[in-house]
């Protein structure tokens, strides 16, 4: 076990946080995750798939907008050297119901978090897993330090975010790395997310609304990918920076669904209608992401058509359990 550096995942109950656990797990670091709910079911939480995670991996229920001095007390107690930071409310088209309930998780509560761990010595990374939705719809490869021009009241709520946390770093020294990765996928994800969804639906004949027709472009990667590149910035990153986690290649939605239509053995009209496009919808946000491949020698290995029939057994493996489970977000404030 690596005793030097030790982590806090905050949010460790999300996709990208449990894939992340699993992967510290696998590279010998012990770790604390923390999130508002109870553990999920199996099927949901990667570094449950294999033993080695009650060894080294301490789970505890604490909200990060009601339990701030909890959470601080925790870290000074196991004297956390890198905090890496999955939680928000996260839902772009939601955003327009429940603004309020964005801008107090993903900025106010933040805000004040920070306030409270600054001055904790043992802290040597705070790594902030941002969105691209910042940039709002652009042109071409966009670098990291592209101007913000976010479309959503998530968007906006992220970019505040970033921006009071440049903030405390600029003026308070505080030790913060910001991600901003690409469309993220693989065994294990929520269904209303874009790939399972189209898996769940293909697979048992169900139906899948594109808004748009599908016409916006996007790059998706791998969630091993996305956590080799984040465990690279924890430890070797340089603080203050930002670094977009990304494949070289992009996809419009509707090739996308008709790709895992033709790995499915299903065609598209069999499951697939069309709909209205969402207000404030990005029609394309393409991440640059040569800063990480040069600075920490990091490159994405899973190509679209691997991942997508990694996903698809993780699905058929888990079938019966599947199909019981809500399709579509349910917002929790």
């Amino acid at each position: 076990m690596i005793k030097e550096n030790r982590f806090l995942v905050i949010g460790s109950n999300s996709f990208t946080g449990s894939n992340f656990i699993a992967r510290l797990i696998s590279s010998s670091y012990e770790c604390i995750g923390i999130s508002r709910s109870q553990e999920l079911e199996d099927p949901f939480l990667s570094y449950k798939w294999t033993q080695a995670y009650r060894e080294s991996f301490k789970f505890y229920q604490l909200d990060l907008n009601n339990d701030q001095d909890k959470i601080a007390a925790l870290i000074k107690e196991e004297e956390i050297s890198h905090i890496v930071n999955f939680a928000a409310q996260s839902m772009v088209g939601q955003s327009w119901d429940f603004p309020e309930d964005w801008y107090e998780t993903n900025v106010v509560s933040i805000s004040k978090f920070v306030n409270k761990i600054r001055d904790i010595e043992s802290i040597k990374n705070f790594v902030s897993v941002t969105t691209p939705e910042v940039y709002g719809s652009t042109d071409g490869w966009v670098k990291e330090n592209s101007d913000f021009k976010p479309s959503t009241p998530y968007a906006i709520s992220r970019a505040a975010q970033d921006m009071h946390l440049r903030a405390c770093f600029e003026n308070f020294k505080f030790p913060v790395t910001f991600t901003r990765a690409a469309n993220v996928y693989g065994p294990g994800q929520s269904l209303y997310r874009i790939i399972p969804r189209t898996l769940i639906e293909a697979l048992t004949n169900g139906n899948l609304i594109l808004d748009g027709g599908g016409k916006s472009e996007r790059s998706f990667i791998h969630i091993d990918d996305v956590c080799d590149a984040t465990l690279k910035i924890c430890l070797k990153g340089e603080l203050g920076s930002t670094y977009h986690i990304s494949t070289d290649q992009s996809i419009q939605i509707i090739d996308l669904v008709n790709l895992i239509a033709k790995i499915c053995n299903k065609d598209l009209e069999d499951f697939v209608s069309f709909g209205p496009e969402r207000p404030g919808k990005d029609s394309a946000y393409l991440l640059d992401s040569l800063k990480l491949r040069n600075e920490l020698s990091w490159k994405d290995e899973i190509t679209i058509e691997r991942g997508l029939t990694d996903t698809l057994e993780w699905m058929e493996e888990n079938i019966d359990f599947l199909k019981t489970c809500k399709r579509d977000y349910i917002h929790k404030k």
